[in-house]
């Protein structure tokens, strides 16, 4: 599932290249992708109107449009959201787009059909959003923060990271590198750590994050293709068996909360 650093990427490369568009119409070629919403009811309240701005929130890809109308996505799985040259060429994996007033579309293409697209006044949009964590890159992510948040959970570390209601956008990906980089057990109750290490966590955090953007923008080069930590540098995730980079123990995998967490028995302790 794509995390903060390729949602981030998206939104930059369609707000470069959409702001200021007219959406002549919009089509939903497959109704499940607007759920609970009908279908209609998007593409009625998208047509007509222009893109103001697009920005991220967390894991959601949001496109401000005029008459205080937001359009919400989130990509799941393997959905990605960019635009065409021509709206009436369209990939056969395109789940919903929409036709710009100057012949170009907006694809959502998304092989497995997971991604969703709701349309929202801004008022509710807002109030949706509000639901999530903190952003990890905004000036509000300190680390007093950090230690507040953390105060308040006995959680693995791991777990934590991944919850959304405290920390929004993070993943397995990159909480797995952002602890490793802090040198912390990802099983470690995040109560129990010490304010000395989840200041170190945050620089982790916030370190991790910037160095995956860059990656992700320059990765997504090409329209509708991109992958997870493509050109990002990993120490853990996926890695089990190999060495540690730096302690040359070898990288171990556990389960947490369904999901595999990789780790470094010698440097995260």
């Amino acid at each position: 599932m794509p995390e903060l650093p390729e949602v981030e990427a998206v939104s930059r490369r369609l707000r470069e290249k959409a702001k200021g568009a007219e959406i002549r119409r919009a089509r939903v070629l497959r109704p499940r992708t607007t759920y609970p919403q009908p279908a209609s009811k998007v593409q009625r309240l998208a047509a007509g109107r222009t893109i103001e701005t697009v920005e991220r929130r967390g894991k959601h890809i949001l496109i401000y449009l005029s008459g205080g109308v937001v359009l919400a996505c989130h990509l799941r799985m393997t959905g990605n959201l960019y635009v065409i040259p021509d709206a009436g060429t369209r990939p056969l994996s395109t789940r919903l787009y929409l036709e710009l007033a100057d012949g170009r579309g907006i694809v959502l293409d998304d092989r497995r059909a997971l991604g969703v697209v709701n349309a929202f006044p801004l008022a509710q949009a807002q109030t949706l959003m509000n639901k999530l964590g903190i952003e990890p890159l905004s000036a509000e992510f300190t680390p007093g923060r950090l230690i507040e948040l953390a105060a308040r959970s006995k959680m693995p570390a791991k777990v934590f990271l991944m919850d959304q209601r405290f920390i929004s956008g993070l993943g397995n990906i990159y909480s797995a590198e952002a602890l490793y980089r802090a040198r912390i057990h990802p099983a470690t109750p995040t109560n129990q750590i010490r304010p000395a290490r989840l200041c170190r966590l945050h620089a982790a955090i916030v370190d991790v994050l910037n160095d995956a953007v860059k990656s992700a923008y320059i990765a997504y080069e090409r329209p509708g293709q991109f992958r997870e930590a493509e050109r990002f540098p990993l120490a853990v995730y996926g890695r089990e068996g190999d060495r540690c980079p730096v302690c040359h123990r070898r990288i171990r995998r556990l389960t947490q909360a369904g999901r595999s967490t990789y780790y470094c028995p010698g440097c995260q302790r």
